[in-house]
């Protein structure tokens, strides 16, 4: 368990700069994640193929991975986009409802009851966004985007954490992003016409961007995620990921000053979150014992 949580909070600090990349990368939101997913899946067949994995699947379990790739695609779509048409402070805080989702939906998916401590936490972490919905109306279009994002990875993350019940981490994160590639390949052109895109090949400077992103944002980061799942729950992953915007603040505020964007009703929001996430911490901590 001990090495679980450090895991995944190793993972949580290397989140903390995606945002900043979404802002840093001049591209547009489909394009970011098309090539994310193409460099990360590049990196992960060049490390495989050394060590000999991942596993052989079947093309069933290949499809299996490959629709929760899809589903991160997509979540990645919808992220940048937030952060495209509002700024990083936003749409990282906008993630921060993954907790909130998966108290509602992953009980019903596991039929299990619904635990009220985490229906309690996750309404900490509501209010927190309630609170930031109402600072600017400019910024709404980019909080509903992130809202929309922080759904499509509750759904990410319940199936991922079925996976780890029956394949390991390499082979999980490699189809995953082969499948991810994939499906946004095929809606690309949709995408593309709903927002054109002035170049689709990006300019030395994004292309380095989006190497760091994918080989240590991403593969390193996934591979942590997916190793913590086997002993974390996904509900636990996902309001443990709210702690990915204090990072990313942090960095936006050295990096581009958004301090100056933001007012009171932002960090009152943002503190209910960081409370909802210490606190749940605090009760897993105390309820399971720490392995040494």
């Amino acid at each position: 368990m001990k090495r679980a949580f450090i895991l995944l909070h190793l993972a949580v600090f290397l989140a903390g700069f995606t945002g900043v990349f979404g802002r840093l990368i001049e591209i547009n939101a489909g394009l970011i994640t098309w090539y994310r997913l193409c460099f990360s899946a590049i990196f992960l067949f060049l490390i495989f193929r050394v060590s000999g994995r991942p596993q052989r699947e079947s093309p069933s379990n290949i499809l299996k991975i490959g629709f929760v790739g899809v589903l991160l695609g997509l979540h990645w779509v919808f992220f940048y986009a937030s952060i495209k048409f509002s700024n990083i402070s936003i749409g990282v805080v906008c993630f921060s409802l993954g907790g909130f989702f998966t108290a509602l939906i992953e009980p019903l998916m596991n039929k299990r009851r619904h635990s009220m401590p985490e229906l309690v936490l996750s309404g900490l972490t509501l209010c927190g966004i309630a609170l930031i919905f109402g600072l600017d109306a400019t910024y709404r279009f980019g909080i509903m985007l992130g809202v929309i994002s922080s759904l499509i990875v509750t759904f990410y993350t319940i199936y991922n954490k079925r996976l780890t019940k029956s394949f390991n981490s390499s082979t999980i994160t490699t189809y995953t992003m082969i499948g991810g590639w994939f499906g946004i390949s095929l809606i690309m052109p949709f995408y593309l016409y709903l927002e054109p895109a002035a170049t689709l090949i990006p300019s030395l400077k994004d292309a380095g961007y989006l190497l760091i992103l994918a080989l240590v944002c991403t593969v390193l980061m996934y591979l942590m995620i997916t190793e913590a799942l086997q002993k974390i729950s996904a509900f636990t992953v996902n309001l443990s990921f709210n702690l990915e915007p204090l990072y990313s603040i942090v960095l936006a505020i050295i990096i581009y000053r958004e301090n100056t964007e933001l007012s009171w009703p932002f960090y009152v929001g943002l503190t209910l979150i960081v409370f909802s996430v210490l606190l749940q911490m605090y009760l897993v901590m105390r309820s399971k014992p720490v392995s040494k």
